[in-house]
């Protein structure tokens, strides 16, 4: 028989329900064994799921001998302190992006993390969609030439403002945080270049200090140029287009192709490819045989950490109103 990881859930979040635990449940290579939440729904959500296990406080979760990997959907301000407590009680942990708010608290977690020698990877669940690799291997192969430029974006237009953590600066609110992160994870895992100078502009909420929206421009190591917005207050959209000499490479749902179907397209030129994937799924899969098989995940501590800075600048670039450049 082969092996499952059983799973904890801290938390019955939307992003759980709706697209973790399902994933979980369609995943050859996990269990779903446990959920804790404060909230009082958490017995209401073990019955839907069928769920062995359900907790009204998360120490009882991490105490239990049977769950090997934990899912942590927490607002963002408080993925730090449960990184640290399912680390201490040697569980894996799969944690939603951003990992932390700053670089620094992800030094402190990935620490803890190595010392009790558990797997942790920050919860980026759109680069497991077999498109991303598709648009690797175009750019190997050389067919749109050299790449000069890549800009992409990812906004929607936030509703119950004044209610929404999205909102909320101690908890770690604002549109870079909380879908930028995905636009610099793509500029890096796609063109495998790092930063060296960074200007970054928003808008900021006169009322709350955070950044509804935001524009980010990047000089890459390698003399790419990037672009990337962020947004809270324009219409729904996820897309990167990437620009060399010969051509060009156009993903219109790159972070969410799950939200128009189970096929993603992408377009090379006038041509177009349909490709399938299920990157919740996969994202379940690859954490678990990492567990299994006790090989580093894929997107490791180092690239959480790197990324982390890069927000950090941005933030910083904000605040100062200038570039700021990285050490590599």
């Amino acid at each position: 028989m082969m092996k499952r990881v059983r799973w904890g859930v801290i938390s019955t979040a939307d992003i759980a329900q709706t697209q973790v635990i399902p994933a979980i449940l369609r995943s050859e290579h996990a269990e779903l064994a446990a959920i804790a939440s404060r909230s009082s729904k958490v017995k209401e959500v073990a019955k839907a799921f069928s769920i062995p296990y359900a907790y009204d406080s998360y120490e009882e979760l991490l105490i239990n001998p049977e769950i090997e990997a934990i899912y942590i959907p927490l607002p963002n301000h408080l993925h730090k302190k449960w990184v640290i407590e399912a680390a201490k009680a040697g569980k894996h942990i799969l944690v939603e992006k951003p990992a932390a708010l700053t670089a620094a608290e992800a030094e402190e977690m990935v620490a803890i993390c190595q010392e009790k020698n558990v797997k942790f990877m920050e919860a980026f669940m759109y680069q497991f969609h077999p498109q991303h690799k598709r648009v690797q291997e175009i750019i190997a192969s050389g067919e749109i030439g050299e790449i000069k430029f890549m800009r992409t974006g990812f906004s929607y237009l936030l509703e119950n403002r004044k209610t929404n953590i999205r909102m909320n600066k101690e908890m770690g609110g604002g549109s870079i945080y909380d879908i930028g992160c995905y636009c610099i994870h793509a500029i890096r895992n796609l063109l495998g270049s790092e930063p060296v100078t960074i200007k970054a502009f928003a808008e900021i909420d006169p009322e709350t200090q955070i950044d509804v929206s935001a524009v980010v421009h990047m000089k890459l190591e390698n003399g790419i140029t990037c672009v990337f917005d962020s947004s809270f207050e324009m219409s729904f959209r996820n897309e990167y287009e990437i620009v060399g000499t010969k051509g060009r490479i156009i993903v219109p749902n790159a972070y969410r192709p799950d939200v128009v179907g189970p096929d993603a397209v992408i377009h090379i030129g006038e041509r177009s490819e349909r490709i399938a994937g299920d990157s919740y799924k996969l994202q379940i899969d690859h954490f678990s045989k990492a567990i299994i098989e006790d090989f580093e995940p894929s997107y490791s501590i180092n690239n959480t950490l790197q990324n982390m800075r890069i927000i950090d600048s941005c933030y910083q670039s904000i605040k100062s109103k200038r570039a700021v450049s990285l050490s590599s």
